[in-house]
């Protein structure tokens, strides 16, 4: 009698193990947002965007299309192609130059010089897929948010 409970016990088990089918793929919209901008001596900026992939697998970044807004000016677009991977549920981080409108270098300029912070919004796209696959897929960006200047280091907003 003991053998045959252990054994439906067993039997029980194995096809409870059958019916797993392993960890959720979820793959969800990722995000960009400027970690820091830089203004170069000869008016250029060096933008380090962060890529945010909430995805619970790896997903890969191949290109990015982001009009670029400082105060209430259009400072220009950012154009990459990342050929980034970031891990599940976790960030990294390009460098992008870009050479910003006048408009958008005197509102910069300003706050730097009056050490106050400053509000800016990215909108467009980026192109993104799961690492495990082939072709990507265009996921719409819009982050609006501020900077503000860092002390003790010239020309860089965080």
């Amino acid at each position: 009698m003991t053998h045959r409970v252990l054994l439906a016990l067993a039997l029980a088990c194995l096809v409870l193990a059958g019916c797993t089918s392993g960890p959720v793929r979820r793959v969800s919209e990722p995000a960009a947002s400027i970690q820091q901008l830089t203004v170069a001596a000869d008016g250029s900026w060096s933008v380090e965007l962060r890529l945010q992939n909430y995805s619970s697998v790896p997903m890969r970044f191949d290109s990015l299309t982001l009009d670029v807004r400082i105060g209430d000016q259009a400072a220009g677009k950012l154009l990459h192609q990342p050929a980034l991977t970031v891990g599940p549920e976790s960030a990294d981080v390009v460098s992008v130059t870009m050479r910003p409108d006048a408009g958008a270098r005197m509102v910069l300029a300003d706050a730097l010089a009056s050490r106050r912070g400053v509000d800016y919004a990215l909108e467009g796209s980026i192109d993104a897929a799961p690492a495990d696959r082939g072709s990507s897929r265009s996921y719409r960006i819009l982050r609006k948010s501020a900077l503000s200047p860092m002390p003790g280091l010239p020309g860089v907003l965080r």
